[in-house]
């Protein structure tokens, strides 16, 4: 059969829609370009003390890297290590601006940069602004103009505030992007368990119904053709059901019945020499009810004809107003009751239709008949505006379970 669910490419793998790797420390390792004039006055011996100098550019390189590199790792970004290189890193960048002055200011937008790039946040404007007026306090003090180096102090403002903007909404892009992708692949996950779940469910009580007739059918022949045939027809009923039902599965509007699901119920146990006792009390109930103890009839069925070697199978129905208890006991292999038995889980699918009913506001339990066999238990709330069950009912269709073996 060929795959009926939507594959989506494999984590990591890159697609047309892939924006590119992240940015990281390199992305900023150009802007030290800026820090070429200073660079020059100590290479040509302008600046005074220029082996001082030329330590304070080989500091504020280091440092600046250090703290470029750490932007980028969130975890690393919020340590107090990288606080303290940023403040290492002011230091200096303080002491080359009011040491030196001039071109020497343009390590201010430096400073500013890597603060955008760590800080990110409502910290952030405090320190921008508190740059920007340094620079220009410090351009005044040694030109007598503040107004002389306004272009610095402007970059420095500005640059902070831009790099912040630009790294946060390209983080906030690629999480929204990976969401995106994470839920679209458990949607695909979740859908692909639905569909896994309704095929064993209808595949094993259909096949196992039709066993059941076969070996009706065998055994009735050689006394009764009449109702070896009858036996036949009814496989072959039971066989066409099956075929629609899967078909509905596919397409994902298969709806349950309990009343034909009960119909169902006598004649796989009657083929199955059990006999079946239904009783049923209480108003009616809505669909979205029906569908969900209709699967808890079809499983508990199921199991009793494959696994109690039972003579007897009661199902009884008792509803009021408000809820609705469905209890499907036999008289088969089951381990006799405990003086206090605990309610037990047991088989994966009896665990998944027990997070489906708690989800509608119900609860499903299985273990020891009182007397002797096996008990299964479902209580489900009947309100049909009932939000919490109106919205189980799209993946209930695919539950169903085994009991545990006895």
């Amino acid at each position: 059969m060929p795959s009926l669910i939507p594959k989506l490419p494999p984590r990591g793998e890159k697609t047309a829609e892939f924006p590119g790797p992240p940015a990281n420390g390199y992305t900023f390792l150009p802007w030290l370009l800026m820090g070429t004039g200073p660079v020059v006055e100590v290479i040509t011996g302008e600046a005074a003390y220029p082996v001082l100098g030329g330590l304070g550019i080989v500091a504020f390189a280091l440092l600046y890297a250090m703290a470029a590199f750490r932007a980028f790792d969130k975890a690393q970004r919020e340590e107090r290590t990288t606080i303290v290189l940023l403040g290492a890193l002011a230091a200096v960048t303080y002491a080359l601006g009011i040491g030196y002055g001039g071109v020497w200011l343009l390590f201010f937008p430096l400073l500013s940069l890597a603060c955008g790039a760590v800080l990110r946040g409502r910290r952030l404007g405090p320190v921008i602004l508190t740059l920007a007026a340094s620079v220009g306090v410090i351009s005044g003090i040694e030109t007598g103009d503040p107004w002389d180096n306004m272009t610095i102090a402007y970059g420095t403002f500005l640059s902070g505030l831009v790099i912040s903007a630009l790294l946060s909404l390209s983080e906030t892009v690629r999480e929204l992007r990976d969401t995106r992708q994470e839920l679209a692949r458990t949607a695909v996950e979740k859908e692909r368990l639905r569909f896994s779940r309704d095929l064993h469910d209808l595949l094993g009580h259909t096949l196992s119904v039709i066993v059941v007739k076969s070996e009706a059918a065998r055994r009735l022949a050689p006394r009764d053709l009449d109702a070896a045939l009858g036996q036949v027809a009814d496989i072959e009923s039971v066989g066409r059901q099956a075929l629609t039902e899967i078909r509905e599965a596919v397409t994902g509007y298969r709806e349950g019945s309990l009343a034909t699901e009960l119909d169902r119920a006598r004649s796989a146990l009657g083929a199955a020499e059990v006999d079946p006792v239904v009783r049923q009390s209480g108003p009616p109930l809505p669909a979205q009810a029906e569908a969900l103890l209709g699967w808890v009839v079809r499983e508990a069925v199921t199991n009793v004809v494959r696994h109690s070697a039972a003579t007897r199978c009661e199902i009884m129905i008792e509803g009021t107003p408000e809820r609705v208890t469905l209890t499907v006991t036999d008289n088969g292999r089951g381990a006799p009751a405990a003086p206090a038995p605990t309610p037990r889980i047991g088989g994966t699918g009896l665990k998944g239709l027990t997070e489906r009913l708690a989800a509608a506001g119900g609860s499903l339990t299985s273990g020891p008949a009182p007397r002797t066999g096996f008990q299964v238990s479902a209580e489900l709330p009947v309100d049909p505006a009932d939000a919490a069950l109106d919205a189980e009912l799209s993946t209930a269709q695919g539950c169903g379970f085994r009991r545990a073996a006895k």
